[in-house]
């Protein structure tokens, strides 16, 4: 391997053409020539001192070394972006940029109003909410700030517990008219249901017990739980989703609610070395108070 340390543009181009599978992708993507993007890439095979990509008639194969390199290229990049931000505060009080990460539900149905209500008193904050629903490495500063359903283990981590968003069955008043009023779990085998393609431990451990709500019971499959929503508002068939977040629609109704009732604790987290940030600190605050007022219902 040659001296030379790769230049950060090298490795941000070679993330391009990983996601992208071409030079003209990953070129129109940062706004750059191809000529330009080959160039980097020759650049960083040759500091490195071997072959990143092979061609094929499919396209830019990655080597085995490329896919390595990727998680720590994608550490430089989120080092990088973490910078931007840091950057990004201005002389006033509270600016800058702060970026949010939460589950897909979470980010498209519940953070937008309380998002809305925080830019009012501080709009020199920008916001970057990023919807996953994977977990997002704060000790790396993927994001600044993260809404979890599962409870953070590490020390360098800040999490405030908010409460617990209960998760109840649900279908549209259309579909209960049309397929009947299912009573007991039992009854549920003769309906529609809407539930997950892939079962993920989380998954596997919320799954409730002797309902058939497994993954061939399923009449729509999907690990979108935005799809899933929308399906059940549809009047596709019944499904789970958050109990606050269905009483907004009169049209949706809960089922056995007695029987079916599944708690999900809820945390706010950030980095410990983002309370010194007073913007992170102000949307870190702010959303921990409007969470514990959603988890109550």
């Amino acid at each position: 391997m040659a001296d030379l340390e790769p230049a950060w543009e090298l490795y941000r181009s070679f993330l391009a053409v990983m996601r992208e599978g071409s030079l003209s992708g990953a070129a129109r993507t940062l706004g750059m020539t191809q000529p330009s993007l080959g160039r980097h890439m020759r650049e960083l095979e040759s500091a490195l001192g071997a072959p990143l990509f092979a061609r094929s008639p499919q396209g830019l194969v990655p080597t085995d070394l490329a896919r390595e390199l990727v998680p720590h290229a994608q550490a430089m990049a989120s080092a990088s972006a973490a910078l931007r931000r840091t950057a990004s505060a201005g002389k006033g009080e509270v600016s800058g940029t702060v970026r949010v990460t939460a589950s897909e539900v979470m980010g498209a149905e519940v953070l937008p109003a309380m998002l809305a209500a925080f830019r009012e008193r501080h709009p020199d904050i920008v916001i970057e909410l990023v919807l996953s629903n994977g977990t997002a490495d704060l000790l790396r500063r993927d994001a600044d700030l993260a809404v979890r359903m599962v409870q953070p283990t590490q020390d360098a981590l800040v999490a405030r517990h908010v409460g617990r968003v209960e998760l109840g069955l649900f279908a549209h008043q259309r579909y209960l008219d049309t397929h009947g009023h299912p009573q007991h779990p039992d009854d549920l085998s003769g309906h529609a249901l809407v539930g997950f393609d892939t079962e993920t431990p989380y998954i596997r451990r919320m799954r409730p017990p002797g309902v058939p709500y497994t993954r061939e019971h399923f009449a729509l499959r999907t690990d979108s739980d935005l799809a899933a929503l929308a399906a059940i508002r549809a009047g596709f068939g019944i499904g789970f989703a958050q109990v606050s977040l269905m009483r907004r629609d009169a049209q949706l109704v809960r089922l056995m609610a007695t029987e079916l009732s599944f708690p999900m604790d809820t945390w706010v987290v950030m980095h410990e070395d983002l309370r010194s940030s007073l913007r992170v600190r102000r949307l870190f605050d702010h959303l921990a108070t409007a969470l514990e007022s959603y988890a109550r219902g």
